[in-house]
Formats: C-alpha cells, sequence, structure tokens
C-alpha cells in the first residue's frame, strides 16, 4: 500500500556497484551492453519501489547510449535518483561510470532516463505516488526537465502516430529508391 504525502528525492536514491567479470563479455570482449541494461533496469526499479514504498513497472526507456566501452575487470557504478512524478509515474535518472582499477581512470558510458509506474499490489493497476519534496536548485532543475521530457515523449509518438496514419504507400516506395532494401510489393 502506497503512502501519500511527499518524500525527499535523496530518501530513494541508489547507489549499485558491480564488477564486471568475464562471463558479461561479448564477442568483441567488451561488457555486453545487454548485461548494462539489465542493472540499469534493477536500479531503476529499486529507486522506483522505495520511492512508491511498493511494486512498480518499468513503462518506457529513453534512449541509451553507450559512450565510452566496459572492459571486463572494471567496476560498474551506476547511480539513480527519482527526478519526477507525475499521478503513477516516476522519472528516474541512471548515470552510470565504470572505473579501471589498473589505469586509474572513470570514464562515464551511459545516462538514461526510466519511465516507472506504480501498480497496486491487489489490482496491478497504477497507483497514486508520493510527491517530491524538492530541496535544493538541482531537485528544481531536474523535476522540470523530467515534465519536459514526458511532455516531449508524448508529444513525438503522437507525430510518429500520425505519420503512420497518413503514410502513402506509392509515395513510400518512392522515397525507397537507393534504400538498401528491395521491395517485393508491386504499388502501381
Amino acid at each position: 500500500m502506497n503512502e501519500t504525502g511527499f518524500r525527499t528525492v535523496k530518501s530513494s536514491q541508489v547507489t549499485l556497484k558491480e564488477l564486471m567479470v568475464p562471463s558479461y563479455a561479448n564477442f568483441g570482449g567488451k561488457v555486453h551492453g545487454g548485461v548494462i541494461l539489465g542493472l540499469m533496469d534493477k536500479i531503476a526499479y529499486i529507486c522506483a519501489a522505495s520511492h512508491c514504498k511498493g511494486y512498480c513497472v518499468t513503462a518506457s526507456v529513453d534512449s541509451v547510449d553507450f559512450m565510452n566501452p566496459v572492459e571486463v575487470g572494471d567496476l560498474l557504478t551506476l547511480y539513480a535518483s527519482v527526478n519526477y512524478v507525475g499521478t503513477s509515474s516516476m522519472e528516474v535518472g541512471i548515470k552510470v561510470e565504470s572505473e579501471n582499477f589498473r589505469e586509474g581512470t572513470v570514464k562515464h558510458t551511459n545516462t538514461s532516463y526510466f519511465t516507472m509506474v506504480a501498480l497496486s499490489e491487489e489490482t496491478r493497476k497504477p497507483t497514486k505516488v508520493a510527491g517530491l519534496l524538492l530541496e535544493d536548485e538541482e531537485e528544481i532543475r531536474r523535476f522540470v526537465m523530467g515534465k519536459l521530457r514526458k511532455k516531449l515523449r508524448r508529444a513525438h509518438q503522437q507525430e510518429i502516430d500520425d505519420i503512420g496514419e497518413a503514410l502513402d504507400i506509392t509515395q513510400a516506395m518512392i522515397e525507397l529508391q537507393g534504400e538498401n532494401c528491395l521491395p517485393a510489393l508491386d504499388v502501381a
């Protein structure tokens, strides 16, 4: 059962550290991106569940760009924080860094935003979450930016839906000329 009211951002912040072992390697010898994504999803859940004091699910993930490779033997550190809350949804910001002990270097590898939705344990329907008590300018900035990202995601999805509904296959076939595809459909 979720409590109402407000919680501080700090009350649900999470840091997760994990050593990158050989079984995490891909065919190129680097840590597989899927391993990192799995850890990101895990920390997003821990952070959101801590904030809402209940069960939640991943609703969406913003783009995840791998800026630097992660090596086997590196220590991966993930930082998660609830940036924004709506009625039942929460945006969890995640920053990922890898540390090479031998070289003494730390690299920023990823930043992403996960949208998590709190669900009632009885009905499995979205349920109200506590608000955020914003204690400094950075937390206010992150909340405002989270709200903006939510608005932009909705607008972007609507734009894609509108384009899809208005798609003219004949015109699309013309635009496919020169692309790396071979349509097996004759639209005349």
